[in-house]
């Protein structure tokens, strides 16, 4: 009897340990796949017409990596290992052309000393590793540099030189233009960097539209000069960042946004403040005007929303893609073609989900072995009361 009570005791601790594993594994590996196989390329209502294949590519925001000052080190963990788990097997699964990430890559790059940043950025690399063929762009972020009143020239160009990302740049793919836009240097006040990324936006503009717009009319051509850069006739995607609340052009509040991962009701209608929480209404319109945007995406308060300014240029806000900002992260899937575009969202994991497994697990596990030592000493008084009759006789 003691054998086979050794037997079942090393049995019993040996299922709740393999199931203990497979619930870990379960959680923090497996729990990406079914909810990533659910998401899919949109396709695209017309072919582009030339017979190239529309480009697929990836958005995500606000992944707010955790620095030394305010980072405890579980945190790091728990919601640096969600990303990368997120991101890699979005990328094995969904195999996007180019990955963009709409700033705040870090949480305190605007604090960070040398040695920190150094650790921040080998961090994100760990994270977001991806092929040669995927290409990864990122914008930069408030929490990257700092708000405009704490942008340095420093700061800004250490993130350049890493990322190989400037504040004002266009990225052609596949004859779709991406026209990338620290909006924190769009404030106004003739800063030096406003300036300067002010500067290089309009020239920008300028060779853009006359690469466009110059086989239309015959007045564009005395406007255009010869030796302005060229871009693939195509209306641009523009992409960006703003500072503080991460509202990149004018609205005076949120009222418009619905769907499961837009702010909340209350957060919604709260009024909001050009050049503080949204850029003023003359420097949206300023970029609305210059580059004829067919689409705008941006990063936010790590809450979802699309509005429409001027009644033709859409704009997306992209939620965070970490737990940290949202118990829903998601990203975008962009179908693009010189003339089209389709946009997607996919959910990953809610991290309430997970909590819910591990707490149902521990339970489980809890009750069981509660049950088995209340067995093992029932059994024991059952066998001491046995061995007292024996010896009765």
């Amino acid at each position: 009897m003691h054998g086979l009570s050794c037997k079942f005791k090393w049995g019993l601790t040996f299922t709740l340990f393999l199931s203990v594993i497979c619930v870990f594994i379960f959680c923090e590996y497996l729990i990406y796949y079914p909810a990533i196989l659910r998401c899919s390329w949109p396709k695209l209502d017309r072919d582009s017409g030339k017979g190239v294949p529309p480009l697929r590519a990836l958005f995500l925001s606000d992944t707010h990596l955790l620095g030394a000052i305010k980072g405890h080190w579980f945190d790091k963990l728990r919601r640096e290992w969600q990303m990368e788990r997120a991101f890699q097997t979005a990328l094995g699964v969904l195999q996007p052309e180019v990955v963009f990430i709409l700033g705040d890559i870090f949480d305190e790059g605007k604090w960070s000393s040398p040695k920190d940043w150094e650790d921040d950025v080998r961090r994100f690399t760990q994270i977001f590793r991806h092929p040669r063929d995927v290409e990864l762009i990122a914008l930069i972020g408030n929490h990257d540099i700092g708000f405009h009143h704490e942008m340095s020239w420093y700061k800004l160009e250490r993130f350049e030189r890493v990322f190989n990302v400037t504040s004002a740049r266009i990225v052609t793919n596949k004859g779709v233009n991406f026209v990338l836009v620290n909006s924190m240097a769009m404030h106004g006040d003739r800063c030096p960097i406003c300036e300067h990324v002010e500067n290089e936006l309009y020239s920008l503009s300028q060779a853009l539209n006359c690469s466009v717009l110059s086989h239309r009319t015959s007045s564009m051509r005395t406007y255009c000069q010869e030796d302005m850069q060229k871009f693939p006739r195509s209306s641009p995607i523009i992409l960006q960042t703003f500072c503080r609340k991460h509202y990149p052009l004018y609205r005076p509040n949120d009222a418009e946004c619905t769907g499961q991962d837009a702010a909340s009701p209350e957060e919604r209608h709260q009024v909001f403040h050009e050049r503080y929480d949204v850029l003023s209404q003359e420097a949206s319109q300023r970029l609305l005007w210059w580059f004829q945007p067919r689409l705008i995406l941006s990063g936010h308060t790590h809450s979802a929303c699309k509005v429409v300014h001027d009644n033709k240029h859409p704009e997306i806000s992209v939620p965070s893609f970490s737990w940290r900002n949202r118990n829903n992260p998601s990203f975008i899937l962009g179908t693009f073609s010189p003339t089209d575009f389709q946009l997607a969202k996919c959910f990953l994991p809610e991290e309430s989900s997970v909590v819910a497994i591990y707490c149902s697990t521990a339970m489980v596990v809890f009750l069981l072995l509660l049950a088995h030592l209340h067995l093992t000493k029932t059994s024991m008084l059952l066998a001491t009361n046995l061995m007292g009759k024996h010896k009765g006789f």
